[in-house]
């Protein structure tokens, strides 16, 4: 049964009331906080100060959708859902408002009219600021069919306009969808879904519903890895406006502080160098650049002492587990006491000689006066010459201090840099012959100076494998800015999107930095352009996680319109796909449509294409996607006003209309059929094709 004009009024009055009254209690919320926060700022109490400021950051950003959805249960119990929770500041009081992220908040994603999971109703509602403008309710009570969650609110967020910005969904989030963000952190978990199924919203939800429930996480903070600085200014207002600070973005090109791309690669050295074997090839050239046992002579105060080879040999074996740099601090710290010893048994030795000495010559005194000198036996010194163990300390400590012994070790085991270790190894035959055969080895031997993103993998291990020189750091202001600043800082949670484009070594550098493998990995197999070969996530994961993962799939489009979603199945086809294509929940109601034109008049073609589009489309967003070789003649053309990509830099982006530019040069390039899959699936309204004829 439809609500009446009078029912919805009389619905927006009540919701309308209860907002006024949350947001009154927000406001006094922020008003004591900031109180605090300035207090723990005067006070020095860094640590507070951040904690209070993040609570503060919070309930701020909250301003929008404070409350968005509520749940009317079977037993009369009644909580209404928002961005966060907002409470009194008696702890022991149920909230006013539940925070989406909380156990008791899961049925406003998951409950169905066949599992109502004990609700009765569960109600959307639609805010602009601090206004109620609608609500829908939904029934579980079996009067409703649809397998979506609030359909009319989800429709009418697929509906609106592009801005070019990713934002949040937790109002819209759907029963599939809910349990990929709830799914258990203890291992690396994969997801598998087709274009628009949601999955980067669903991992950065993920996110936040992590930090929530596992507030451990933040003091690690997480890392979130996307696949172009485009598709991370894409996404960015997402997690802050959830309400999470914790959070540091990156790329894998970006992943090791100080190291630049500064030129492409042939797909064929790229994929030689995202191979596993790359691993094992650099532990051992590392390993081979440790020193090798033998005596050591050092001096101290003048005087020559010898640590006998087989001792050094003990040292070594003792730190071979270490990291390079490591190591080398754990046997420097050996050595200074082996040495500490040797100078305090030599001076044992020496003072035991004149002791000696010393007693026979008063034994030559006593027989030349008769005895008379000394009453009892001859004893010589009462000071046995032996070093206490406070006195080796400070002796050790001293040789620790002393640059001549600190030279001595820099010369015998010196600090390596990890971009001379790896420009040597690259450009090394031999080493390289092991596991590459001759033809690979003179492509990677040719290769120009300069990093590449193949290169940025293996960098990462040799420096990982070398350990920091300098251990120290400074402490910055967040845990999130400490995190970028520091190349092997550990992660709570690392999430992987466009999962999969990851060579094997790029997986190696995501296992170093979470090490727990809490991993969240989000991809589509049939949107692979990568230069690798893997059409399974079994095949693209087997070298690092084996078998210990966890597989999801979202199956449903919510995006791409089910008019554009009818043109995949014969793209995937040709692809290789053995996947099923998501299912479209929704129509635009606009045909896709294409037209052909020549070489010659493709300028003019598409600047009108283009201009069709955004006057049809007006206060939304086109985007154009080519083959490469069209990308900066068009760029040239249409200016900043529409992004001009290929197939592989549009991935996981979305606007209102797709312009694809020659479709057929798209599918000549390598994994063409992948990539103008992806071209395909990017609009969320209107497809146009332009084919050179």
């Amino acid at each position: 049964m439809s609500p009446t004009p009078d029912s919805r009024r009389s619905a927006i009055a009540e919701e309308q009331a209860f907002l006024d009254t949350a947001t009154a209690l927000r406001d006094r919320l922020l008003a004591r906080l900031a109180d605090e926060v300035a207090d723990a700022a005067l006070d020095g109490d860094r640590a507070l100060h951040r904690v209070l400021r993040a609570q503060h950051d919070e309930l701020l950003l909250a301003s929008d959708r404070l409350v968005f959805g509520r749940l009317d249960g079977l037993d009369g119990v009644v909580w209404r859902i928002g961005r966060v929770g907002v409470r009194e500041d008696d702890v022991r009081a149920e909230p006013l408002v539940l925070d989406w992220r909380a156990p008791a908040a899961r049925p406003f994603y998951t409950a169905t009219p066949v599992d109502p999971q004990g609700q009765a109703r569960r109600r959307h509602i639609r805010t602009e600021g601090a206004v109620v403008v609608g609500v829908e309710d939904e029934p579980l009570d079996g009067s409703s069919a649809s397998d979506l969650v609030g359909e009319g609110a989800l429709l009418a967020a697929l509906d609106r306009r592009r801005t070019g910005r990713m934002s949040t969904a937790v109002s819209t989030l759907q029963r599939e969808q809910d349990e990929v963000v709830r799914a258990d952190a203890s291992g690396p978990l994969i997801v598998q879904g087709g274009p628009g199924t949601g999955k980067t919203v669903v991992a950065l939800h993920r996110v936040a519903y992590l930090l929530f429930t596992h507030r451990q996480l933040a003091e690690r903070a997480v890392l979130v890895l996307g696949p172009s600085p485009r598709f991370l200014d894409y996404i960015a207002q997402v997690l802050p406006a959830l309400g999470e600070t914790a959070v540091v973005s990156a790329t894998c090109d970006t992943l090791v502080p100080g190291a630049e791309v500064t030129r492409a690669e042939d797909r064929v050295v790229s994929e030689i160098k995202g191979r596993a074997a790359w691993q094992r090839a650099l532990e051992e050239r590392v390993a081979a650049l440790r020193p090798r046992p033998r005596d050591l002579e050092l001096r101290w105060e003048g005087e020559r002492h010898v640590v006998d080879r087989a001792v050094v040999a003990q040292l070594l074996a003792s730190v071979r587990a270490r990291p390079h740099h490591r190591a080398r601090t754990a046997f420097a710290e050996q050595l200074h006491q082996v040495l500490a010893e040797l100078i305090a048994e030599h001076r044992e030795a020496a003072l035991a000689e004149v002791e000696e000495g010393f007693e026979d010559i008063l034994a030559r005194v006593d027989r030349g006066l008769g005895g008379a000198a000394h009453d009892g036996p001859a004893t010589g010194s009462d000071v046995d010459g032996r070093l206490s163990e406070e006195e080796v300390d400070e002796l050790r400590a001293a040789i620790a201090e002393h640059p001549t012994i600190a030279r001595f070790v820099e010369h015998w085991w010196p600090t390596l840099d990890a971009g001379e270790v790896l420009r040597g190894f690259l450009a090394d035959p031999v080493p390289l012959g092991g596991f590459l055969t001759p033809g690979e080895v003179a492509l990677v031997v040719a290769e120009p100076r300069g990093w590449s993103s193949g290169d940025i993998p293996l960098l990462d291990a040799v420096a990982d494998l070398l350990g920091d020189a300098d251990p120290a750091r400074g402490r910055a202001e967040s845990i999130a800015d400490r995190a970028r600043a520091q190349r092997g800082w550990t992660y709570g949670h690392v999430v992987v999107d466009e999962a999969q484009e990851l060579s094997e070594m790029q997986w190696h550098m995501v296992l170093r930095r979470c090490p727990a493998r809490s991993i969240t990995a989000v991809g589509d197999i049939d949107q692979a352009e990568a230069s690798h070969r893997h059409t399974s996530w079994a095949r693209a994961v087997h070298a690092t996680l084996g078998e210990s993962w966890t597989a999801a799939e979202l199956t449903i489009c919510y995006r791409t319109p089910s008019e554009v979603m009818a043109l995949t199945a014969p793209v995937l086809e040709k692809a290789g796909s053995r996947n099923t294509p998501p299912r479209a929940v929704r129509s635009s109601g606009v045909t896709p449509w294409e037209r052909s034109t020549t070489t010659a008049d493709l300028p003019g073609a598409a600047r009108e294409a283009v201009a069709e589009l955004a006057g049809r489309r007006r206060g939304g967003t086109v985007g154009v996607v080519t083959a490469r070789a069209h990308v900066a003649p068009l760029k040239a053309l249409l200016g900043n006003e529409f992004p001009v990509l290929t197939a592989t830099e549009a991935k996981g982006l979305e606007w209102d209309a797709t312009l694809v530019v020659d479709p057929e040069g798209i599918t000549a390039e390598p994994r063409g059929w992948n990539g103008l899959y992806v071209a395909l699936t990017r609009c969320t309204q209107e497809l146009g094709q332009l084919r050179i004829a």
